[in-house]
């Protein structure tokens, strides 16, 4: 099952404040670990939402509105992100258990959701969906 790690955004993140180096020799020591169980398969911080954009879509579909940030209420906000692969949600829950605080000095979530795979829709995708959508996993994967 693959899922998506979410750290949440904070005031400082979104602030921009960096933090104590000790914190990125924390988290690779950790994303090592991650590499190695084989768990891990991509992962990075993001920019504060003020560097960002969002693309709100009508109802209809016929109108598209972008926007700048910042963007309002840190805590709906995403601060950074890993994409594992674990054989169940325990598996997740576990190892994000093990991660180092990502926000020292304030309260904090991570969220793991899992990633919907084409199987998981049923009869409701044609095979050659499913099939092209595993081409193009294929091909993302070997850099492609």
């Amino acid at each position: 099952m693959r899922f998506m790690v979410m750290v949440k955004a904070t005031p400082n993140s979104e602030a921009g404040v960096m933090p104590d180096p000790q914190l990125f020799v924390d988290m690779m020591q950790f994303n090592e670990a991650l590499v190695k169980a084989g768990i891990m398969k991509a992962g990075d911080g993001l920019q504060p939402s003020s560097k960002g954009a969002r693309i709100r879509f009508s109802a209809d579909g016929k109108n598209k509105t972008s926007y700048d940030g910042p963007f309002a209420e840190t805590k709906e906000l995403v601060a950074g992100y890993w994409l594992w692969e674990c054989k169940s949600r325990e598996e997740a829950l576990a190892w994000a258990m093990k991660c180092p605080t990502p926000m020292p000095g304030e309260e904090c979530e991570i969220e793991i959701r899992p990633l919907y795979e084409m199987e998981d829709f049923g009869e409701t995708v044609p095979a050659e969906v499913i099939e092209q959508g595993n081409r193009l996993r294929d091909k993302v994967a070997a850099g492609k």
